[in-house]
């Protein structure tokens, strides 16, 4: 299990040696430096604890520069933090920095990030309800339609489909190949779409249900 924290450049495409047209999702895969190292013996599971970006040293907690000081990174400390679990004790140190070099090309990839966020929305966006009618007297439109009962058991069920929220939900699109990796330049191409916006934050991880001799 490999992974690394990125974000989202943006949409491309680029093409195959047969001449195909594939479309592509830039992602900036690091670099990231190694805050805290977990092992079976000392934490009982196995992880790595990777920082991305920067931020000022006056805006970090001092428990977190505390935390920081161990690898090195409090004088330069990272914006974001995550912990990636490994299958075994990671061969890595502290202080240590994680690229886009991890990958391969023909690799498949889980990647892991925020939807956008589209406000409040009724049903025929958030759902694809098809709603009423248009002629012959029809007088809803866009609108929900019977949401309960009557007499029994007199009360909407839980979960039922409604306005509401939509987006801004974290989300993982699953088996996403690699195209092309850039190590000079931390960039790694996946073959379709990515969540989030562009320069949205992800979480980029080795697939869990494919490996890399799939096609």
């Amino acid at each position: 299990m490999k992974g690394i924290i990125g974000k989202k450049v943006g949409m491309t495409q680029v093409y195959a040696e047969n001449g195909a047209v594939i479309p592509v999702t830039v992602l900036q895969a690091g670099p990231c430096v190694v805050v805290d190292v977990k092992t079976q013996e000392s934490n009982g599971y196995s992880a790595l604890q990777l920082g991305f970006g920067a931020r000022k040293v006056k805006n970090v907690t001092k428990p977190l520069l505390g935390h920081y000081k161990r690898s090195g990174a409090d004088s330069n400390p990272p914006a974001v933090v995550r912990e990636i679990r490994m299958e075994q004790d990671p061969e890595v140190e502290l202080g240590s920095e994680v690229k886009a070099d991890v990958f391969n090309a023909d690799e498949f990839l889980d990647v892991t990030g925020v939807t956008k966020g589209r406000g409040f929305q009724g049903v025929v966006k958030r759902y694809n309800f098809a709603g009423g009618r248009y002629s012959h007297g029809g007088g809803w439109k866009r609108r929900t339609g019977s949401i309960g009962q009557c007499e029994f058991p007199g009360r909407v069920d839980k979960g039922k489909k409604m306005p509401g929220h939509m987006g801004n939900v974290r989300r993982t699109i699953q088996n996403l190949k690699i195209v092309r990796v850039v190590p000079e330049d931390n960039l790694v191409f996946v073959k379709g779409a990515v969540p989030g916006p562009n320069g949205g934050l992800l979480v980029i991880k080795s697939a869990r249900k494919k490996c890399a001799e799939a096609k």
